[in-house]
């Protein structure tokens, strides 16, 4: 039920925090639910990121489908010299689930060490 409960505290408070602040808030929000939110180091990690993971991908799969994937096709022909769009969404979804899980395995940490 935790996990559950960090999985959808994550994705809605970083989804919120992102109309007022910068992209990194999403670690301080993992940080701030893995500190508050008791459970496992290895669960809080997999919470932060499977939530950011897949609220990063939706976000860059929306933004890909309204310029009809055009400037994903050629950053990703230019990073893995592959011409697909799914591509970039992954890697940005992963970039932002390794980023908020590892703020969450900080968090999850403090907690342990009072």
């Amino acid at each position: 039920m935790k996990f559950i409960v960090a999985f959808i505290l994550t994705a809605l408070l970083s989804y919120a925090a992102g109309f007022y602040f910068p992209w990194w808030n999403i670690a301080i929000v993992a940080f701030v639910v893995a500190a508050l939110i008791p459970q496992k180091p290895g669960k809080a990690f997999l919470s932060a990121f499977l939530s950011l993971f897949f609220l990063w991908a939706i976000f860059s799969f929306m933004i890909d489908v309204n310029n009809n994937h055009l400037l994903s096709e050629k950053i990703a022909q230019l990073f893995f010299k592959v011409k697909s769009h799914v591509v970039m969404v992954l890697v940005s979804g992963f970039i932002a689930g390794l980023t908020g899980g590892f703020a969450a395995l900080a968090g999850s940490y403090l907690r342990k060490s009072k």
